[in-house]
């Protein structure tokens, strides 16, 4: 799955951005190669936590080659993870920082930084076959952490709830099957610079993730 999404050329509008992003790098990542290309989920294969994003971020994820990883958003995960117990480190800087998760896998409902943080649904919709393969090799999940309302949506189209899920931080909605779905906000710096999302927010969510799942 991982070699199947990094050779995707699928949508034409975000190929051409992604790779847009990577030769016009941002100054400070000026002598930095860029990954440019579509990115995979990353983490443990045996995870009982999946967190979804929405998609990489042009000079995070689409510079670094790995999920939440090398800006601000990533920071935040990662911290919370680290925090919970399922990261090593409360750091992401690029793919060779050392960064080990257990016990969760994180991924995304689109796989190429998009315009403006911005997919369309037809892209969306092209992605998600890959976020579908993700989620069936990952057997032993229990609990399914959706960051903000375009996730949650890619999540239950996944997963067919019927009907879509209403978004909502630290709204939980049980499965037939056991499993657990969780609603966070993103921690964009939208949202944590007005304080919609703090630390103690974003902290409960996987406290509670942590208590159902394991």
């Amino acid at each position: 799955v991982e070699h199947e999404i990094e050779r995707c050329r699928r949508c034409p509008r975000l190929v051409t951005w992604r790779e847009k992003v990577g030769s016009d790098r941002r100054r400070s990542f000026a002598d930095e190669t860029y990954w440019a290309r579509p990115v995979p989920g990353f983490g443990d294969p045996a995870a009982r936590l999946v967190v979804v994003g929405l998609a990489p971020a042009a000079h995070g994820g689409n510079r670094t080659g790995r999920m939440f990883t090398g800006d601000r958003s990533g920071d935040w995960l990662y911290g919370a993870l680290h925090r919970a117990g399922y990261a090593n480190q409360p750091e992401s800087t690029g793919r060779n920082d050392g960064l080990e998760l257990a016990g969760v896998f994180v991924t995304a409902a689109v796989r190429c930084a998009p315009p403006d943080n911005k997919p369309t649904t037809a892209e969306r919709d092209t992605c998600l076959p890959y976020l579908a393969a993700e989620l069936e090799l990952l057997s032993e999940a229990r609990v399914y952490v959706a960051l903000g309302q375009f996730a949650l949506h890619a999540l239950g189209t996944v997963l067919s709830l019927r009907p879509r899920p209403l978004f909502g931080h630290l709204a939980e909605l049980e499965l037939a099957d056991g499993k657990t779905v969780l609603s966070s906000y993103h921690p964009s710096q939208r949202n944590t610079f007005t304080k919609m999302l703090t630390s103690e927010m974003f902290d409960a969510v996987f406290a509670r993730a942590r208590a159902i799942g394991g």
